[in-house]
Order: structure tokens, then sequence, then C-alpha cells
């Protein structure tokens, strides 16, 4: 088996989606993922991203993010992003938590999966120290909670290790809990201070083979054919290659490079 690269959004947050598609196209890859910001999604960036899609034969693979909030209580903007998926064909949609409360969270996590369902869309779970979900325990007791068969479990490597998790337990998942998975590198670790995080998680992330993160023995402890996203959220690759299409093609030639030395098999776009 074989896995597929995608590019994440946050690899190129100042772009628009029509933006990263086209980027994505033109750098190779078969997939990628867009952030849909309620407040400039209409249906011309509908229509454009859509084509955009298209004209690179690409394939959607997620939507994000969507931030549930302290309260729980979900709103117009949350469905909107919800939509947005739908209507492009995501396969997942990325979900984050700002309340603590874990049967609140799983309520309004359940509500999203419901509104994901006509469209067969997962709707992925992320623990990171910025949440109130900050662990992969935490996370699967919210699934749990939540009940429904489109909830699943998004692993981040970065994420992965700042909440002190080993490769091992990964072993331990049910496939079907992970629809996909997002991939980077970085430093061993960091402060303990939510700045020293929120740095860490949009500034200082590298492509697999330039930090000391374990990228290698996590996937390999991941099913076999889950698809990689590169979320190389990287000031260092924004200064260094501001165009959106150069950027794309720099993440995805040194991660390929990376994943294949490793006996890690992608698969290339037809």
């Amino acid at each position: 088996m074989s896995h597929i690269l995608s590019l994440a959004a946050g690899t190129l947050p100042e772009f628009q989606p029509e933006q990263v598609a086209r980027a994505a196209g033109q750098a190779g890859f078969s997939h990628c993922g867009f952030t849909i910001e309620p407040d400039k999604w209409d249906g011309a960036a509908l229509a454009a991203t859509k084509a955009a899609v298209a004209d690179h034969d690409l394939s959607v693979l997620d939507v994000e993010v969507i931030w549930i909030p302290e309260g729980g209580k979900l709103g117009d903007d949350h469905r909107l992003i919800i939509d947005a998926g739908l209507e492009l064909g995501a396969a997942n949609v990325l979900v984050v938590s700002a309340e603590p409360d874990e049967d609140r969270t799983a309520a309004a996590l359940h509500q999203l999966c419901d509104w994901a369902a006509p469209g067969n869309m997962r709707v992925a779970l992320e623990f990171l120290m910025i949440t109130a979900v900050q662990s992969m325990d935490s996370a699967l007791a919210i699934i749990r909670k939540a009940d429904h068969p489109a909830a699943a479990l998004l692993i981040d490597t970065i994420h992965f290790r700042r909440a002190g998790h080993q490769p091992g337990q990964l072993e331990e998942l049910e496939a079907r809990l992970l629809p996909y998975t997002q991939i980077c590198d970085g430093n061993a670790d960091c402060d303990t201070s939510f700045e020293a995080f929120l740095e860490d998680a949009v500034d200082l992330r590298s492509c697999p083979g330039e930090g000391a993160l374990p990228v290698t023995d996590i996937i390999k402890a991941l099913p076999r054919d889950i698809p990689l996203s590169l979320e190389i959220r990287s000031k260092s690759y924004r200064d260094r290659f501001p165009d959106a299409t150069d950027r794309a093609h720099a993440v995805r030639d040194a991660s390929l490079a990376y994943l294949t030395q490793r006996g890690i098999s992608i698969r290339e776009a037809d």
C-alpha cells in the first residue's frame, strides 16, 4: 500500500482556497486542503475554487477549521464551513475545541457529524496544547461520547509530540478512527507557555527530515495507506518562498525525498 500526499492549507496560510488549489496542482499534488474563512467565502469564492480544483484534477482532502466555542453552541459560520466542504467534495473537516467540558464538546461534535453525514465527510477532532482538548486520550473520550460514525481523530506530528505521546500508542487505535493525518517536522521540544506552543504551531514547523520529531516512526505506526497532509506552517518557508507555487514545490520535493529515503511509499499523482 502507499500514501497520498496532500498540501495542507496551513502551508499557504496567506492565500485563498483558489490560489492554494492552483499552487497544489502546479506543484504536482493530487490532493489539497482549504481554510474556509466565513467572512471571505461566498458564491464567487466557491466557483473559483471549484474551477481551480477541476482544472488540476485535484481531490479535496479537508476543509478547516471549525472551532467549537466555549459553551459548545454552534452557529451559522460553523455550518458554512461544513457546507463549503460538502460543495467541494471534501473528505474531511478539521475541528478543534475551546470548550473544556467533554460532554458539551461531544454534543457539538455530534451535531457537526450530522451536518457532514450527507456527503460522507468525516469530522476529525484534533488535539493540541492551545485548545481545550490537549491529548489523544481526551480526544478519544470525546469521540466515544459523540457516538457518531462520522466522528474521527486527527493526529498531527507536532501536537502528538507536544502532548507527550509515543508512536507505539497509535498501533492500538482502530484504523476507522484515522481518515488522514497531518505531518511536519519541528523542534524536539518547546517551552510550555501558551505563547510558545502557538509560535511552535504557526511559525516553527519544518519539512520531514529537517527537525527532530519522530516523523517516520509516527507514520509507520499509522494505517499503511493513510493520506498524509503536509502541514508545513513555517515562517522560514514563508520568507524563503513567498510565491505559493514555489513554496508548494519546495515542500513537496523536500518531503517526498525524505519519505522515499525512509521506505515510505508515496502514490504519485496521475
